[in-house]
């Protein structure tokens, strides 16, 4: 089989990290090699997300630049995955007929089959829910040696139907991979060098696929000879039971950081939000984290200018933030997206919009540099992941997700060493290796 060249441009989330990962190693059966050229590429791979304000424009500009390279080599074929793909499939191959297969986030082992349909001169399109499990038609995960971490898809989906979110609509129905075959995954990983598991979902902890839910495969994970540590993203604060609670508490490989997002701190708000929560229970819900395991580093996103959402709604948000104290956060102006609850409704004007993030994040930011500076003077442990940037020098993250870069500690990429930390900067910290 002949050899070809795949490039992936990969938008957005952890999620779609994993995606592009499991994508490639599907036409990696069919012969393709990764590139990170796409001047170099037979195929063209853009795997989107609709999140983020403006995502389909921005796919629609970068597929622009790409015709120009199918312009010069008339046997390149180029596809959009992901969320915009599911979303927009029809419109994306109408507006730029350069595109010749688009694939949602739920099709994407059919990539093979349709590469082949488009080698032959013909379009593909698969934006279905497909009623067969994807993970169940993907080629085993070659043996190739991998970085200490790895993000490992365990559930995909979302029933929450936030009146922002589009992710019902282009990612379907909650749905949980059997714990066997991430157990399987997560060995096979580990084999090849990984130490750090990511388990990845819309609404991770609404995981069903262990009798014991998500608490039950992180301990079945813990048991992973070297395997050292274990993480999840993204919960929804309605999911977190009293056992996923106590394993923050309970389970030693489970790391010190957790991202619960609420995205406001107005009642009104919320509801209008659809997010079936209260500002009360998120920070009762705080209170029993915290309880499990005092050091924790809690993260969070928030939305401003929601529709309908006044300076008391935002005065909410901001109390709320201050009351919590978060270690780490993301914060954006609400931005409609097309077909969800929220777009129909009357906006805030954006001038408002924009003086509220600045005000939130500059709160958001003094947290994130106080909770550095309290580091410093701390022992942690810290997995080294790369070389940094000066001679000598590695950088990692301790187990709270904050960068740490070393010099002349000796360490190699997979190492967890121990380093007490000398100061915080910018977005990192230093420090030093222990005797």
């Amino acid at each position: 089989m002949a050899e070809r060249k795949l490039f992936i441009k990969t938008y957005g989330c952890q999620m779609n990290v994993y995606d592009s990962e499991r994508m490639a190693e599907a036409m990696g059966v069919q012969g393709y090699v990764t590139t990170d050229r796409a001047d170099d590429a037979d195929l063209i791979l853009l795997n989107t997300c609709h999140i983020r304000e403006k995502a389909a424009e921005k796919v629609y500009s970068e597929l622009g630049r790409l015709k120009e390279l199918k312009l010069a080599n008339p046997q390149l074929k180029i596809g959009v995955a992901g969320c915009v793909a599911q979303a927009e499939g029809a419109e994306i191959m109408r507006r730029q007929p350069a595109v010749d297969l688009v694939v949602g986030p739920q099709s994407y082992h059919r990539l093979p089959e349709m590469e082949a349909k488009v080698r032959k001169g013909a379009k593909s399109q698969e934006t279905e829910f497909p009623e067969e499990d994807k993970f169940d038609h993907l080629a085993a995960r070659p043996k190739a040696v991998r970085g200490p971490t790895a993000f490992l898809t365990v559930q995909e989906g979302c029933d929450k139907f936030c009146a922002f979110c589009v992710v019902p609509y282009t990612r379907g129905a909650e749905m949980s991979r059997p714990a066997d075959r991430i157990l399987t995954e997560a060995r096979d990983l580990v084999e090849r060098g990984v130490r750090e598991i990511t388990l990845l979902g819309q609404n991770v902890n609404a995981y069903n696929g262990h009798d014991a839910g998500l608490a039950g495969l992180i301990g079945a994970l813990a048991k992973i000879d070297g395997l050292a540590r274990i993480r999840y993203t993204t919960s929804h604060p309605n999911d977190m039971d009293a056992a996923l609670i106590a394993a923050h508490g309970g389970c030693d490989k489970l790391m010190p950081y957790l991202h619960l997002p609420v995205q406001s701190g107005s009642d009104r708000i919320l509801k209008a939000m659809n997010r079936k929560h209260t500002a009360e229970t998120y920070l009762r819900l705080v209170e029993r984290i915290r309880a499990a395991r005092p050091d924790i580093l809690l993260s969070g996103d928030f939305i401003v200018g929601f529709p309908g959402e006044a300076e008391a709604d935002f005065e909410a948000t901001m109390e709320l933030v201050r009351e919590v104290n978060y270690g780490q956060a993301y914060s954006f102006k609400y931005s409609s997206r097309p077909g969800t609850p929220a777009a129909e409704r009357e906006q805030v004007a954006e001038d408002a919009k924009s003086d509220r993030l600045a005000r939130l994040q500059a709160l958001l930011s003094r947290q994130q540099h106080a909770a550095q500076e309290a580091m410093i003077g701390r022992e942690v442990d810290v997995l080294f992941e790369k070389p940094g940037r000066l001679t000598n020098q590695m950088v990692g993250k301790s187990g709270y997700l904050h960068a740490v870069h070393v010099t002349g500690s000796g360490a190699v990429p997979g190492d967890i060493a121990r380093i007490r930390i000398l100061r915080s900067e910018a977005n990192s910290l230093a420090g030093e290796a222990l005797a």
